[in-house]
């Protein structure tokens, strides 16, 4: 085994769900100071690392997406693939951690910066206090070995309430729910036709006369959904039943909403609204990643990206209007800006290592919040580019990281640390 993934597997025992990661924090920190590094901290929980007088700086983040009986991950390995049994892995982005661990526990010269909490709206990054040296930023947060990436989108998430009006109910309550579709992230997975749970279970009950009683879905911001599940009342709805979605009699509820929503939420523009021809991805897209119904509160939250920020703000506008039109009350929240893609020396560099290492090269942008749009910003001075190893459905259960390509991306770095010199 690799000490790469033998340090990965130690830190998949180690809870750092997104929010709740102090422990591993505590932990990279001892383990630098161990290997006579010097070590900040800053407000926000961001690590800085750091020996000798470096001219590059690898940037990763140590929160990761806790799905399905993460934080307990039991990691194993199938067919030259590492995954992790009933929950997400972890691999985005701690096999990033994991290969820093290497290079620390070799003595490199270089500037490890490890943000906090990305995965929540890149809270770290945009908090980031540091002073750094290097010319070159590295981040090694992409997803697709062989790979040069020079641009991601930028996001935004809406919040959206409405108070609902309940009134008695004297019918019989079912339970309705859809569960165990794949999930995946809501931007490197947004354009794979893999379907949102909630979407298919509203337009599943709007083709039907039901009354809403509760309902709820969803996982995580920035996760499509996998679950959903609602309750409704009526009588002899035996014709709803279907091998795609559970149906079981529950106890009556004393109450129901006057008006439906479910409309409201079928309707709703999900997916890919934009496509970008000449990077093959999608330009513009939204996911209704959460819903949920307390008391009379109806929420749901939906995350935009954008790989421009004129058009993140369009649609963030038209989509909070989508909800103001229908009485919600809306709050936007947690944006970062988009990576514009650009080539430079540092990128040329970094293709060129690549192609040592696999004989072949490409630059790529993502449909994904990469740090590299916020740090740009932060550090004007630096020259940025990011790589990464090939890990497939992160943010889902089904998460995994082809090992041979760790090893391969990890050779990539060394030789982009050599030539930085």
């Amino acid at each position: 085994m690799s000490r790469i993934i033998e340090h990965f597997k130690t830190i998949a025992k180690i809870p750092h769900c997104s929010g709740q990661a102090h422990a591993l924090r505590d932990f990279l920190v001892d383990f630098a100071k161990q290997h006579k590094y010097n070590v900040e901290l800053d407000n926000a929980d961001n690590i800085l690392i750091y020996k000798g007088e470096p001219h590059l700086a690898l940037q990763a983040h140590y929160d990761m997406v806790c799905m399905g009986e993460a934080p307990n991950i039991e990691v194993y390995e199938e067919n030259g693939w590492l995954k992790a049994k009933n929950s997400s892995l972890g691999a985005d982005n701690g096999i990033a951690i994991a290969m820093m661990m290497v290079l620390i526990e070799d003595g490199y010269n270089l500037e490890f910066l490890l943000t906090s909490d990305e995965e929540i709206g890149l809270i770290g990054a945009n908090n980031v206090e540091f002073e750094l040296q290097s010319k070159y930023m590295l981040n090694i947060d992409s997803e697709s070995e062989a790979e040069v990436y020079i641009g991601c989108a930028g996001g935004i998430d809406i919040k959206a309430t409405k108070s609902l009006k309940m009134i008695s109910n004297d019918l019989d309550c079912y339970e309705v729910s859809i569960f165990d579709l794949p999930g995946g992230h809501s931007g490197v997975d947004i354009d794979k036709n893999i379907p949102n749970a909630i979407i298919q279970l509203a337009q599943f009950l709007h083709e039907h006369d039901i009354s809403l009683v509760s309902i709820g879905g969803g996982e995580r911001i920035n996760s499509i959904p996998a679950n959903a599940k609602a309750v409704i009342s009526g009588n002899n709805i035996e014709f709803l039943k279907s091998k795609n979605v559970a149906i079981k009699q529950i106890e009556k509820q004393s109450y129901k909403f006057e008006e439906s929503i479910i409309a409201h939420i079928a309707a709703f523009g999900h997916g890919v609204l934009k496509f970008n021809d000449d990077l093959g991805i999608p330009q513009v897209s939204q996911n209704l990643a959460l819903v949920s119904l307390q008391e009379d509160i109806l929420t749901m939250e939906v995350s935009i990206r954008a790989m421009s920020i004129d058009e993140l703000d369009l649609q963030a506008k038209a989509t909070a209007n989508y909800f103001r039109d229908a009485g919600f009350a809306v709050d936007k929240r947690d944006k970062y800006p988009a990576w514009n893609p650009e080539e430079n020396e540092f990128t040329e560099m970094s293709a060129k290592c690549i192609y040592e290492v696999f004989g072949k090269s490409t630059y790529k942008a993502i449909h994904a919040g990469l740090e590299c749009g916020v740090l740009k910003q932060k550090y004007p001075h630096m020259l940025f580019a990011s790589i990464g190893p090939t890990i497939v459905y992160p943010h889902s259960i089904r998460e995994a990281v082809d090992l041979e390509s760790v090893e391969k991306t990890f050779e990539v770095l060394k030789t982009i640390i050599q030539k930085v010199g």
